[in-house]
């Protein structure tokens, strides 16, 4: 027995002991979401280790999330399985609740990829990185639907997770890239050969018999060694990405990943820093005014629809949260609808307009990337804001873009394998102006704008 399979075993043996730090996990999210909202805004003079405000902001923003995704790449979703909050705390409701069977509106698989644009929409609106209470709404309203789905749908499941979560998708496409997953042997077990364990309570309601990838498995161990047919193995980062020509799938993933991870989530990430967005600000308010439409640049949204803390000097106007709109759509549309046109010719070229989504799924680790770039970038500043110089960042952010887009040509290479010479080459140079687009967007942010 592997040291691997040993350790998948030991999860399903000490459950207990997982459940016990998923609650520690709860205990401290809630301390550092809820107590921050309703302490004092931090002033200038306020440092991440002297304010609990600005701790909790480094620990969610700079930390807590850069990370989690970090660790969809490197362990699948060991997170969701094992740590995640709102998972948690949605079984436990489900456990006291109606029981009630899943709607089949509910079911729709559009949901992760509408609660994520949704939520990152939302997010830029309200400036939920950089204040308490704009978090505690997102983030703890999220957790509160969480709980009331479990209070509502099937006893003893994670409904939510499953199929509400507004990063599950987002998770399910990062985890293809993990080394590490729990794999079904469907013949051994339809031998039902010892040991005969109980049946295993799969919280995200899988079909563990099954189950193929580490896309949908919350790696939770429950269902380690059952019937000698699931075991946890290593395997290669490429593996699920190239077996998506073989595997039947939705297309809202590709969707997510070229709309949402890729091209909403650019624009989230650059429009504060984006020359264009000033110049797109610039141009309505001298529209409005010369129309004497003034009440767009007035600033006095409350604080859960647009930004609004006159005491720092920082509120939006309407026309501020029109242009963020305006932009992250626009991003979302070149950006994402670019890479789509792209892989629709790379798909033609090739022959097999099936291909467009295998195709798709090689931009995987460029947009996961780009997420843990934009994301730890509050980190940067966080720390930047200390007095920490941080020289290496910059060569660090080059390293891992450059790893990425060399990852994601070598996936698309791959996926066009077995055709002849001039449509591969055709095809694989769609995805080679796919790649630079979206690199060009992230040397916009961290090098065209910052000179």
């Amino acid at each position: 027995m592997s040291w691997l399979q040993q350790l998948g075993d030991g999860m399903r043996r000490h459950g207990r002991l997982i459940r016990a730090a998923q609650w520690a996990v709860v205990l401290v999210y809630a301390v550092l979401l809820v107590l921050p909202a309703v302490l004092p805004l931090p002033d200038s003079q306020a440092r991440v280790v002297n304010n609990l405000t600005l701790l909790a902001q480094f620990i969610f923003w700079g930390i807590w999330w850069p990370f989690v995704l970090l660790s969809m790449v490197l362990f699948g979703r060991l997170w969701c399985g094992v740590l995640c909050p709102e998972g948690s705390l949605s079984e436990w409701a489900s456990q006291h609740g109606r029981g009630l069977g899943i709607p089949r509106w509910l079911r729709w698989g559009g949901w992760p990829t509408l609660g994520f644009c949704l939520t990152t929409l939302y997010g830029q609106l309200i400036s939920v990185y950089d204040y308490a209470q704009a978090a505690l709404l997102i983030l703890g309203g999220s957790t509160l639907a969480a709980v009331v789905v479990g209070l509502l749908f099937v006893r003893g499941k994670r409904v939510w997770c499953r199929y509400l979560c507004p990063v599950s998708g987002v998770f399910a496409l990062l985890a293809r890239l993990a080394p590490l997953h729990f794999a079904v042997d469907e013949q051994r077990w339809k031998a039902n050969n010892a040991p005969r364990l109980p049946l295993p309570n799969c919280a995200p309601l899988l079909d563990i018999r099954r189950l193929q990838g580490a896309s949908d498995c919350h790696a939770c161990g429950r269902c380690s060694g059952q019937r000698g047919a699931v075991q946890l193995i290593a395997r290669s980062c490429n593996q699920e990405i190239l077996q998506a020509p073989r595997q039947p799938g939705s297309p809202w993933d590709a969707r997510l990943l070229l709309f949402g991870v890729i091209g909403l989530a650019m624009g989230a990430f650059q429009w504060s820093v984006s020359p264009w967005f000033i110049a797109l600000k610039q141009t309505l308010a001298e529209w409005l005014v010369s129309r004497d439409w003034l009440w767009l640049l007035q600033d006095n949204a409350p604080w859960w629809l647009l930004t609004h803390y006159p005491q720092l000097n920082d509120s939006f106007s309407w026309l501020d949260g029109l242009c963020i709109v305006l932009y992250l759509g626009g991003s979302a549309l070149l950006i994402g609808g670019g890479c789509w046109l792209l892989l629709r010719l790379a798909a033609r070229a090739a022959g097999d307009r099936a291909l467009f989504r295998p195709l798709a799924l090689t931009l995987t680790p460029l947009g996961g990337a780009g997420l843990f770039l934009g994301l730890s970038a509050t980190t940067v500043k966080l720390l930047r804001y200390e007095g920490l110089a941080l020289a290496w960042v910059q060569p660090a952010r080059a390293l891992m873009l450059s790893a990425a887009i060399g990852w994601c040509l070598w996936l698309g290479w791959r996926q066009l394998k077995g055709l002849g010479t001039r449509p591969r080459c055709l095809g694989w140079l769609c995805v080679l102006l796919s790649n630079g687009l979206v690199g060009c967007g992230w040397w916009l942010q961290f090098w065209g704008w910052a000179g």
